[in-house]
């Protein structure tokens, strides 16, 4: 005997932002992409290759020369 197959009734719950919020957040994650020094990390897989800065050989280094604005991202949400 053959089970049936069965389908679901209910529909996925969409990921929702607040206008503000979603652009806010497309604004923080631009901040850190597309800069004229990114050079890849070959040390990580090839399909991570979207010029953010977290991909970068150089991201969190001294060589960085935006060290100084990711270091003030991370104090941003330090508690206090």
């Amino acid at each position: 005997m053959r089970g049936s197959a069965r389908t679901p009734t209910h529909r996925a719950v969409p990921s929702w932002r607040a206008p503000k919020e979603a652009a806010e957040a497309a604004d923080a994650e631009d901040r850190f992409r597309h800069r004229p020094c990114y050079i890849f990390n070959t040390a990580l897989k090839s399909n991570l290759n979207d010029e953010a800065c977290s991909h970068c050989r150089y991201y969190l280094t001294a060589s960085c020369p935006h060290i100084d604005e990711f270091i003030d991202d991370v104090e941003d949400l330090t508690p206090e």
